[in-house]
């Protein structure tokens, strides 16, 4: 039984929104159900993100959904874009569920800030072995994997920026991208160092908003408003020693992302990398897009710096990335505004559009754990 996205849908993405995440969630979710052509009474699966704040049950109570013969959730923030969607197929082809519907809302700006946690209370778990050295928030974690990546593969500054600047080219195209005014590599080496060697032009924005994506079988999509996008094949992995202790690892340059990318391309039915017109990479932090190029196989190991150098995840390069502009210059809604993005590159819609896309690939290689999904245009 296939799975395929058949609806998606977004609020305004904003510094402010001004409402509560239920409100952004539910708008996201009636957005997306439209799209497709279907009804809260549809939906009878819900698999979220454990860090969103709106659990099912109260959507359930507001919107009307019908009898939730699933609902799950999934762990470790920006990865969890991506394992919702490979975990909703797992449940369409199990037949556990028909209509599954995956959401993420926040106020990542005005409200409580992703990474500020709890302040005045003690450290627990690996955070007491970071927090006294100075390991306080996510960049001054992951900035040590991109010096490593440095010093072994020579790897520059420059070369981040080329990612930053390519995110917010594409975003300059995008009327719903909350940064849109050009930079320049200048622009982004003068920019503050925030934790050597990230500097603020190689971090993600912070925003408000939400999205939602539905995604049912293959047999019922052929009777609904929009042309499906098949679910290929969707993965997970942490790495030995992942997740919150990822800093701990006795290699810092080998990504939890290539324990991911082996069981994607095993499961993809003899589709390779050389096969991916389109790429969402998710871009908490810029070297993170260079690790996963390299990771899955779209450019060769300790190569990724040149290739973004040279322009090929521009919009018209070999392999476009983040054609919406990505964490960085659209919004940061924790990865599920990537798999929107390539859903839209390969109905057509996209506002920074690749030519004949058919083959989209949605992954993260974020320093703790890993997830993708390849999704292909419907034949």
């Amino acid at each position: 039984m296939t799975a395929t996205i058949v609806g998606i849908g977004q609020t305004e993405y904003s510094k402010h929104s001004g409402r509560t995440e239920l409100s952004l969630a539910a708008e996201a979710i009636l957005g997306a159900l439209g799209d497709a052509g279907l009804r809260p009474g549809d939906v009878d699966a819900v698999i979220r993100y454990d860090w969103d704040n709106i659990d099912e049950l109260t959507l359930g109570t507001h919107l009307g959904f019908g009898n939730l013969r699933w609902m799950s959730q999934v762990g470790d923030g920006g990865p969890a874009g991506n394992a919702v969607i490979a975990q909703a197929k797992a449940v369409i082809e199990a037949g556990l569920a028909e209509t599954v519907l995956c959401y993420r809302a926040l106020n990542g700006r005005s409200g409580e800030r992703i990474g500020q946690g709890d302040e005045g209370g003690p450290a627990r778990g690996a955070e007491a072995f970071q927090i006294p050295w100075g390991m306080v928030a996510p960049v001054t974690q992951f900035g040590q994997f991109a010096r490593r990546h440095m010093v072994r593969y020579g790897t520059t500054s420059e070369q981040f920026g080329a990612v930053a600047i390519a995110m917010r080219r594409h975003a300059m195209q995008n009327p719903a991208a909350v940064m849109r005014k050009p930079i320049t590599l200048e622009d982004h080496q003068n920019s503050r160092m925030i934790a050597d060697p990230l500097r603020l032009l190689d971090c993600c924005i912070e925003t408000d908003g939400a999205c939602a994506v539905v995604i049912t079988t293959a047999d019922r999509a052929r009777d609904l408003a929009r042309r499906p996008v098949e679910i290929v094949a969707g993965a997970q992995a942490s790495g030995p020693g992942g997740g919150a202790a990822a800093v701990f690892r006795t290699d810092l340059d080998v990504s939890e992302a290539v324990h991911c990318a082996n069981d994607l391309w095993s499961r993809a039915g003899g589709i390779t990398p050389s096969d991916i017109d389109v790429a969402m990479v998710y871009d908490h932090f810029t070297p993170f897009v260079i690790i996963a190029l390299e990771s899955f196989g779209l450019c060769p190991t300790g190569e990724g710096g040149r290739f973004v150098e040279d322009g090929n995840i521009e919009l018209g390069g070999s392999l476009p990335v983040n054609t919406h502009g990505g964490n960085h210059s659209e919004a940061y809604l924790q990865g599920l505004s990537h798999v929107i993005e390539a859903v839209r590159q390969l109905r057509g819609d996209s506002t920074a559009q690749v030519n004949g896309a058919e083959t989209a690939l949605s992954c993260s290689a974020t320093a703790g754990t890993s997830s993708a999904v390849l999704l292909r245009r419907s034949r």
